[in-house]
């Protein structure tokens, strides 16, 4: 299992200093987050991810860099494919695409008429922007047409460093009805990062487990593909190990080191969570 860690907290130069540090302390991967102006608690500055991962590229060498997640919706397709490609080459294709419909309290969203806020059409953003954007892998000219997003000639003559870049979309899910249409779409792609439904609660192992059955019996073909857990690793040496066996027997191959208190997880106590290193199974 791989481990990440996420910039939750900070000034861009706090981010792109802690990204230099998850390199030189044993991660595997250095995640931002993907928002633009936010009320109450998270009245903080917020920096646009892939600038931030444009930069961690140029400090890094080795680790996989993304953002927790990218909210595609508030996207538009053509510039999201650029930004994209452009962090792809400048880090020798270590980029990754977490993505999901965005959170609606983003004023990116509520601020800006015109915006899709309800689910069934950030979802169907979603799906039509991640279309577009693997046509725009191909090196070929394109047109696009689907129901929200419809595009002339596009062609992006340089092609992602892998030919892909691997996208991981946010799943639903609940093992007693397991919401299939939300779970294939994470079947299309390369991965997919979990979410409970209902709870803002982060999976176990005993549900991931169940999620990794579910995907393993609906899932065609034998791709690599990756499933991302989150949590929060105890100081406590042992404990973390632990903590991320039982996950890694559950069948997760990432877990991402994720603290989101406002109050309590200032940059300097992240900065001293990414030195401890992730923990050796």
């Amino acid at each position: 299992m791989k481990f990440g860690f996420i910039s939750s907290f900070g000034s861009i130069e706090q981010h792109v200093a802690l990204a230099r540090e998850c390199e030189a302390h044993g991660w595997d991967g250095f995640f931002t987050w993907d928002a633009i102006s936010m009320s109450g608690e998270w009245a903080m500055p917020v920096y646009d991810p892939f600038g931030v991962l444009a930069a961690a590229a140029a400090v890094t060498e080795r680790i996989t860099l993304g953002a927790m997640v990218f909210a595609v919706p508030r996207h538009r397709p053509w510039e999201l494919a650029q930004r994209a490609l452009t962090v792809d080459r400048l880090s020798g294709g270590r980029l990754v695409l977490p993505v999901g419909v965005g959170v609606t309290d983003d004023r990116g969203f509520t601020s800006v008429p015109g915006q899709a806020t309800g689910l069934k059409d950030r979802a169907g953003l979603l799906d039509e922007t991640l279309a577009w954007l693997e046509r725009s892998w191909s090196g070929e000219e394109f047109e696009f047409r689907g129901e929200q997003i419809s595009t002339g000639p596009f062609r992006y003559p340089e092609r992602p460093v892998n030919g892909r870049i691997p996208v991981w979309p946010v799943g639903v899910w609940d093992a007693e009805r397991p919401p299939v249409k939300n779970l294939q779409r994470a079947l299309r792609w390369d991965g997919i990062v979990p979410q409970l439904r209902g709870t803002a609660d982060e999976p176990t192992a005993d549900k991931v487990a169940a999620l990794v059955d579910w995907l393993n019996t609906n899932r065609d073909g034998d791709k690599p593909f990756d499933v991302v857990a989150q949590g929060k690793l105890s100081p406590d040496p042992a404990e973390a190990a632990e903590q991320a066996r039982a996950m890694a027997d559950a069948g997760a191959t990432w877990w991402i080191d994720s603290w989101w208190d406002p109050k309590t997880n200032t940059p300097e106590e992240l900065l001293k969570k990414v030195r401890q290193g992730p923990p050796t199974l």
